[in-house]
């Protein structure tokens, strides 16, 4: 087991992985759309169900891009994910962020989503991303920033659902204020050529705000979160369930509002 699958907080359960089915170059990759073209070599780092890999396959074909996750469920979601989707120019294989199995220079593009903000050293994860990636391309980052996170109504059991989280995150060595921090990780790693930014997830419709009130109703009662939650002592079952109410209520109530902030970062090699 790779030290990223050892710490991945967030587990594998149907909520977890549903919200991730839901991602997209547009929606989680905007920032790198720009500098895909044809024929690039692409590197997708921790690549769960496929869903962004797969985008990223249409985008560069006839170029590749290989799709690595050390969770092996992850690597069969994605096979589906790109069966499903016609996409063939996708290579799938087990690995690990820390000792990705590539030569160095190898890639035009290294790309990771959400997953800098689960590992115990991030920064030797993007020296490993810069190993990999050729003289000229680029290793693209993005990650969230949940102290940024707002929403309203306000609720207190919603900023105690915040804490929760937060407190399991670093319990588990990961940092889930990595947003603010990668601009500071990329120029420990040795990038010399960074380009900074920062995009949001807005869920305000009917239809969004039910998505994610009841994946996370789900994922804080019923998920390795919970599970961590109640085991370190950071919350009770009871709490829990509270919790859980209390984003259904969210989800239906018509003025329900929510943002989550991602920092983001284009290190040019």
């Amino acid at each position: 087991m790779g030290r990223d699958e050892a710490v991945y907080a967030q587990g594998h359960a149907e909520s977890v992985v549903r919200s991730q089915y839901w991602r997209s170059v547009d929606n989680s990759a905007a920032y790198l759309a720009p500098h895909l073209r044809p024929g690039l070599e692409v590197l997708d780092v921790g690549c769960g169900p496929g869903t962004i890999t797969v985008d990223l396959a249409r985008r560069v074909s006839p170029g590749s891009v290989t799709g690595v996750d050390p969770a092996e469920s992850a690597l069969r979601r994605a096979r589906a994910t790109a069966a499903e989707a016609g996409v063939h120019n996708v290579v799938l294989s087990r690995g690990d962020v820390f000792e990705l199995r590539a030569d160095s220079n190898s890639f035009d593009v290294t790309h990771a989503h959400q997953v800098l903000l689960h590992l115990p050293d991030p920064v030797a994860a993007l020296r490993e991303m810069l190993r990999v990636t050729r003289p000229g391309g680029i290793v693209a980052v993005r990650d969230t920033d949940y102290a940024a996170a707002t929403w309203w109504p306000a609720d207190p059991r919603l900023e105690r659902w915040l804490e929760i989280y937060r407190a399991v995150a670093r319990a588990s060595g990961g940092e889930p204020d990595a947003g603010r921090r990668l601009l500071a990780w990329a120029h420990e790693a040795g990038a010399a050529q960074v380009t900074p930014s920062a995009s949001v997830w807005c869920h305000a419709t009917p239809e969004e705000r039910a998505w994610w009130g009841e994946m996370w109703a789900e994922r804080i009662t019923d998920s390795r979160i919970a599970e961590q939650a109640v085991g370190g002592g950071h919350a009770t079952a009871g709490e829990l369930g509270e919790i859980a109410e209390a984003w259904r209520e969210w989800s239906r109530n018509p003025d329900g509002w929510l943002v989550l902030l991602h920092g983001e970062v284009l290190c040019r090699v």
